[in-house]
């Protein structure tokens, strides 16, 4: 049996990003955000509001960073969701966290923060649905301790994921299968 629960936007699960820029101060700003993710090999698109700190930050300094949010560091990737930075002009001051300039792109690396892309602005533009922005990732870097053997390891990073349901987090970690083999036993089935 099934219940009909309308239009949500129940996706599961949702990344939790921080988009973190530069404003024309170069004061760091970051925002906790959903609703974006890879578009292509190399590209993010981001679907945010036009009235944002950050989207104003991104069409004048053409950069922006795209970082997963972690368990340690879930308070403070909450707080970039809950104050907006055209209100709190120290917003990412009041975190005690540390940005580090980006050696690709105009903007700021939250070096706390597991794995970050590095994206310059490619696009932005008013849609019918909302404000898009298309970034292409010029680099990808990341805390080492989140390697195993060279390569990143997802159990490591312990990324925040958002439930739209109930608007919890959880953490991702457990690995249960392989991709592109788990289901190879139906590939010559009759």
């Amino acid at each position: 049996m099934r219940k009909d629960l309308g239009v949500k936007p129940y996706l599961f699960p949702m990344p939790v990003l921080m988009i973190a820029t530069y404003g024309s101060d170069d004061v760091v700003d970051v925002m906790n955000m959903a609703w974006g993710g890879i578009c292509s090999e190399d590209m993010v698109a981001l679907n945010i509001s036009e009235d944002h700190k950050t989207t104003d930050n991104i069409k004048k300094r053409k950069a922006f960073t795209v970082s997963i949010a972690s368990l340690k560091y879930m308070d403070e990737a909450d707080y970039f969701g809950i104050a907006s930075g055209n209100k709190v002009s120290d917003k990412f001051a009041r975190t005690g966290l540390t940005a580090i300039k980006s050696k690709f792109v105009d903007a700021p690396i939250i070096d706390e923060f597991p794995v970050t892309l590095e994206c310059e602005l490619v696009e932005a533009e008013q849609t019918i649905y909302d404000y898009r922005v298309l970034g292409r990732i010029k680099n990808v870097s990341v805390r080492e301790e989140v390697l195993t053997e060279g390569k990143v390891d997802p159990s490591k990073i312990q990324a925040l994921i958002f439930d739209q349901f109930q608007n919890g987090y959880y953490v991702v970690g457990e690995k249960v299968g392989q991709a592109w083999k788990n289901g190879i036993k139906y590939v010559n089935k009759k």
